[in-house]
């Protein structure tokens, strides 16, 4: 008779009451469920992270929108929100890893949720390699040191560009390293990064009102573009619509958090609300404590600039600082939903290696091959930026687009559902209380949510040669984002086909 040795039994998962949710769905709990509410939030407000997208995008929509392209941020949210409420229900629901993948699954067809899955979770590592460019805005600000490629530091600049990408790959180590370790040690990096996100936020809010130097109407005049008003705004919505992504991360954590069915919708709605509340403040004060809004520096170094010549270099620096743990924070928050995602499809046999994809370490309750998935896939195209720097922008609205569309496959089978009367409002949470639902708002509410991320989906993708290729000679970089999601779906028919047919061949009766 053998005998195992204490030191060689692990403790079981945490648990919570709502760990039986999983069964119903056919799933066992693996993944080790110990977030609470504030863990919760953190998953959301990481991932949208205002710090890392205003100050990445800001100096983009100056430069096409000019002060006036400050409205597209209240556009933006209240379409998002509306999003966010569909999402909110369908969290209170489906309280499983995968939320995307997950809800389109079970509102359409099993095919038509994998699509949908597909181009998420590749839409995903899109996000995290440009999230981890993001660097390239702040570190060069706080010390030249850091610019460890030539001289330049511009993101557009050659230069600036190749030493993003050198950034951004360290970056990607780190976080792919955590990602790995334990989910416990990943919470509490994200509720550190994101406390001090706020707080920052709040500072640089503050700071920036204090120092203005113009009245709130500057925010009703065009810039200077060529491409009309409405032209201006449509482009300069990219970065609102860039920052608002994201905030289905707390459905992606539903495995892992305490409660889900009441905690996931709450934390969806607040972390989009919080983060559009902070964001749209630090966008008005940038523009109220710009030192000029005609030098064209606003343009092209953006918030860093307002910074640390409004409020001085050592505050500057202090709060550009808090702005690189929240690039961070943000690179890791997204690359573990990444991961959540990829862990989902494979966990029901739905793309390669499977079986590798889906294991999860008992010991640390992390899923470890789709973080090196993530880590390697994102670092890989972070390389198209030695190719050239207009990769920076290409990168950044290809993820923003491939996230829109996928919405669009949740919100879309949702809407149809509700038309048909097939989509039921009753149950309960694990308190015993109502699910969070929309009620008679339902289908007003789900019909300008599809609407608004259909025609934000083909905004972003529109082949505009002044936003994607202003330099010319490069028209690939003009059609990337038609380009790369051409890929990802050809790719996605071609895996699928080749299944069926292993799948049909494997069924096939063998004869003597």
């Amino acid at each position: 008779m053998t005998t195992t040795a204490p030191s060689d039994v692990r403790p079981d998962p945490p648990r919570s009451p709502g760990d039986g949710s999983l069964a119903e769905f056919g799933y066992r709990q693996e993944l080790h469920r110990s977030l609470g509410r504030y863990a919760s939030f953190a998953a959301g407000f990481s991932f949208i992270s205002v710090l890392t997208t205003v100050f990445q995008f800001f100096a983009f929509g100056y430069a096409f929108g000019g002060p006036v392209f400050f409205w597209t941020w209240p556009a933006v949210l209240v379409g998002q929100l509306l999003v966010a409420a569909c999402f909110a229900e369908l969290a209170a629901r489906y309280p499983i890893s995968g939320a995307i993948y997950q809800w389109s699954s079970r509102l359409s067809t099993p095919s038509f949720g994998w699509f949908a899955g597909w181009i998420m979770v590749i839409g995903q590592i899109v996000v995290v390699a440009a999230a981890a460019l993001a660097l390239q805005m702040v570190l060069p600000a706080i010390w030249s040191g850091f610019q460890l490629v030539g001289t330049d530091p511009t993101p557009t600049s050659p230069d600036g560009a190749a030493n993003a990408a050198v950034l951004g790959v360290i970056l990607l180590v780190l976080t792919t390293l955590v990602n790995i370790l334990d989910n416990r040690v990943m919470s509490v990096i994200n509720r550190v990064g994101v406390t001090a996100e706020i707080i920052g936020a709040v500072l640089i809010i503050v700071l920036l009102l204090t120092h203005s130097q113009r009245s709130p109407g500057i925010t009703f005049h065009p810039g200077a573009g060529g491409t009309g008003l409405f032209g201006a705004l449509m482009v300069g919505s990219f970065m609102a619509a860039y920052v608002m992504i994201g905030f289905d991360s707390a459905g992606e954590m539903s495995e892992e958090t305490r409660d889900p069915r009441r905690t996931a919708p709450r934390t969806i709605l607040t972390a989009l609300g919080a983060a559009g509340l902070l964001g749209g403040l630090i966008v008005l004060g940038g523009l109220l404590a710009a030192p000029s809004l005609t030098n064209g520096r606003l343009g092209v170094d953006g918030l860093s600039y307002v910074l640390t010549s409004s409020l001085g270099d050592g505050v500057g620096r202090a709060l550009l600082a808090d702005v690189v743990v929240a690039i961070a924070v943000a690179t890791l928050a997204i690359q573990t939903a990444a991961c959540r995602m990829l862990f989902s499809m494979a966990r029901d046999g739905r793309l390669p290696f499977s079986g590798r994809l889906a294991k999860v370490n008992p010991r640390t309750g992390m899923p470890s091959a789709p973080a090196l998935v993530v880590g390697v896939l994102a670092a890989a195209l972070l390389l198209l930026n030695f190719a050239s720097p207009d990769a920076f922008l290409a990168i950044g609205t290809t993820c923003i687009v491939m996230l829109y569309l996928a919405y669009a496959m949740v919100t879309g089978p949702l809407l149809v559902r509700r038309l048909r009367g097939e989509f039921s409002a009753d149950g309960t949470d694990e308190t015993g209380a109502p699910l969070f639902s929309l009620g008679r708002w339902g289908v007003p509410v789900n019909t300008i949510a599809l609407l608004y991320g259909l025609f934000m989906t083909v905004n972003l993708a529109w082949p505009r040669a002044e936003v994607y290729d202003p330099a010319g000679g490069h028209w690939y970089f003009q059609w990337f984002t038609v380009l790369f999601l051409g890929a990802t779906l050809a790719v996605g028919v071609a895996y699928r086909a080749y299944k069926a047919r292993a799948t049909a061949a494997a069924e096939a009766p063998a004869y003597a």
